[in-house]
């Protein structure tokens, strides 16, 4: 379809998308998107009206953009005009926030930060309803915006937030500083991380305080880092001492150069290398390991499961993630968060911890770009409505068709011939997440299913007067995996089952 459209004038684009049978028109927007033609952006222009087109439409839009995997000035230009000054839904602002800093930090990339000055305006944006937020949900949206972006020059603003913003803030800053590679983790984010871990200047939560120790664990650790979390875990609750100690075993595995030294220095003192500091017994853990290994590519799986010492799941993160020469590439990662259960459930809190609000909700992050938060319930009194009002169908977190590779080259032969090369890769993506509460059988039941589809056309062409040759393939390849937790608060502990599924893998 893509192939088609690039070929199409904007009055032929826009009579399609105008024309089209409704149920089509999300995927004519999608394919226009990929495109990519100055027409097929010009009609999408016209076309979508974001004051009255459906909710649905528009983030399939968004999404589309969001994920472009090369985008150009002007893709970026045709969001910020549409966002510009416009009131709108609240699921719509978000997604356009979210889209902006992906296609900010797509464009830096690409070496376009200083040549467009679109770039310039889409970084102002952020950093201007940074400046302007008023309510701490706004305040995350653009803080996740300026982790899509991972400018080195937005780093100071993480940090003031990650330090002095309430449990949120907090999160977002630290989980958009976690997304920057090693060289811009500098020794000033270190001991901003070691203010944070040790609570130097004020309480954090538990959650925030484990980002704060990765980063220090993730990025060419220090011994004086590493002991200094061990030494932490001792005057911690079991559930966190267990997940710090499984997540430092982890850290060290993942830096083979530096573990060596690291573990002469713990051996060596006395009060860790010893069996009452390494029998922590809770059921927090840290897990991470290969899926496929080949000479190129490796593909990992990793799970983050934090309780509470009361048994309720805290937080819960898969992620897979594919390793190639140095660089790494979050396939997928879904984190899944409750907080304020221990409280309803008549639970005591830690001293000096704040009561936090009942809430439950999600957040994924694909190829590297973090999607808005979803949030499941929040507060008692939301809680009970989507109890007695639940439809019991599952939230859809993202759903489309995504453009992922788009390469076209020519490579001249010695022979004086030349080839052209062709590849394109689209993936189908349906992810969605399902909560259950039974206060009558008190029980707690999540879901999120994560569908996936591949294609991909490959043609080499050798194109001479005497001589026609094509090699072509075609790939596909569909995948699904759920997971599943089941919680039951009727007795204490509390009960759990965890259930990773993934169905039969068809490959054509």
């Amino acid at each position: 379809f893509i192939q088609m459209l690039r070929g199409a004038k904007k009055r032929d684009v826009l009579q399609l998308l105008r024309r089209a049978p409704e149920e089509m028109r999300p995927f004519l927007v999608e394919a226009a998107v990929a495109t990519q033609s100055v027409a097929s952006l010009a009609a999408l222009s016209d076309f979508l009206n974001f004051s009255k087109e459906p909710k649905s439409l528009l983030e399939k839009f968004l999404f589309a953009t969001t994920f472009s995997p090369r985008p150009s000035g002007e893709l970026l230009h045709l969001v910020l005009d549409k966002l510009d000054g416009k009131q709108l839904a609240p699921d719509i602002w978000e997604t356009g926030i979210v889209a902006v800093g992906s296609l900010v930090g797509k464009l830096c990339q690409q070496q376009l930060c200083g040549l467009q000055q679109v770039v310039e305006r889409g970084v102002e944006t952020i950093l201007r309803g940074l400046r302007g937020a008023k309510e701490e949900a706004e305040v995350v949206i653009y803080l996740l915006a300026l982790g899509n972006a991972m400018l080195p020059e937005t780093i100071p603003t993480l940090l003031e937030h990650a330090e002095d913003g309430p449990t949120a803030v907090t999160a977002a800053a630290t989980s958009a500083l976690q997304r920057f590679p090693a060289p811009h983790i500098s020794s000033k984010v270190k001991r901003a991380m070691r203010r944070i871990f040790h609570q130097k200047r004020k309480s954090y939560d538990k959650t925030c305080r484990l980002a704060a120790a990765e980063i220090l664990l993730d990025n060419h650790p220090l011994s004086m880092d590493v002991i200094n979390i061990l030494l932490a875990t001792s005057e911690m609750e079991t559930e966190m001492a267990t997940f710090l100690l499984l997540k430092v075993q982890n850290s060290l595995r993942g830096h083979h150069h530096l573990a060596k030294k690291i573990m002469k220095d713990i051996m060596g003192d006395q009060r860790i290398n010893n069996y009452n500091f390494f029998s922590k017994a809770g059921t927090s853990s840290s897990f991470s390991g290969p899926l496929t290994v080949t000479q190129d590519l490796t593909s990992t799986f990793g799970l983050d499961l934090l309780f509470l010492e009361g048994g309720f799941l805290r937080k819960s993160i898969s992620d897979f993630s594919l390793l190639s020469h140095g660089q790494r590439l979050r396939a997928a990662q879904i984190t899944f968060e409750a907080q304020g259960m221990e409280s309803m459930m008549g639970e005591n809190l830690s001293e000096g911890e704040e009561e936090p609000e009942l809430m439950a909700g999600m957040s994924a992050t694909f190829f590297d770009v973090q999607l808005r938060p979803v949030v499941f319930f929040q507060g008692y009194t939301d809680l009970m409505a989507k109890v007695l009002l639940s439809s019991g169908e599952p939230t859809s977190v993202v759903r489309g068709n995504l453009l992922l590779m788009d390469h076209h080259q020519v490579i001249p032969l010695q022979s004086g011939l030349q080839v052209t090369v062709k590849l394109q890769g689209g993936l189908g993506l349906d992810i969605s997440a399902d909560v259950d509460v039974s206060i009558w059988e008190q029980e707690l039941k999540t879901g999120v299913t994560a569908s996936g589809s591949l294609a991909m056309d490959f043609q080499a062409e050798l194109d001479s007067p005497f001589l026609q040759a094509t090699l072509r393939s075609q790939t596909e390849v569909e995948t699904s995996i759920l997971f599943d937790t089941k919680l039951r608060f009727s007795s204490s502990p509390v009960l759990m089952c965890l259930q990773l599924r993934e169905e039969q893998v068809p490959y054509r």
